[in-house]
């Protein structure tokens, strides 16, 4: 007969199966997981660029003069960003529809978050490290980029404007 090990610490044998349902959901799930993490080829991020954070106003790419939206000689975009209490920088970006770009994000203190409502667009951004999304935005309007992490009391008025334009209004705009 099968020794149940559960005997030690239950008594209750209604409450010992039910106590083994839940250990083989749980192991059923986590294998469910691990297979489409692997099935989907799903990784963590590879782009590890450390920086330093506390000088991340002096350095050329995070200076305030080189925030905003660049063109790029692709044709792609790249959208250089700093995440600080409580904002980020610039708080307006435009960008045509359909179009790559490359979100390079900084945090100047704390542990932020970056997330774009009703898009792919989201990611942690680590003090000492840049975030690096690529993506596009295949429709047009506005949106909002809101800090999904909590980084203190001003973390609910913590936010940027995006605005996708018609792929025809074209250039690149901070």
């Amino acid at each position: 007969m099968f020794n149940d090990p559960l005997r030690a610490i239950c008594d209750d044998p209604l409450e010992r199966k039910w106590i083994w349902i839940s250990l083989v959901l749980a192991v059923v799930m986590g294998g469910l997981l691990g297979f489409y993490a692997v099935a989907s080829n799903l990784n963590p991020p590879s782009n590890v660029e450390t920086i330093d954070s506390s000088r991340l106003h002096l350095t050329q790419e995070f200076a305030e003069d080189n925030l905003g939206v660049k063109n790029q000689p692709d044709g792609s975009l790249r959208v250089t960003l700093v995440a600080a209490r409580y904002g980020f920088y610039p708080q307006h970006i435009e960008v045509p529809a359909d179009t790559p770009v490359t979100f390079r994000i900084a945090s100047a203190d704390v542990l932020h978050g970056v997330h774009v409502p009703f898009t792919n667009m989201t990611t942690m951004i680590v003090p000492g490290y840049i975030s690096e999304v690529q993506t596009r935005f295949p429709r047009t309007g506005e949106f909002s980029l809101l800090c999904n992490e909590y980084c203190g009391l001003g973390h609910d008025s913590m936010w940027s404007r995006l605005v996708v334009v018609p792929k025809s209004a074209g250039g690149a705009s901070s």
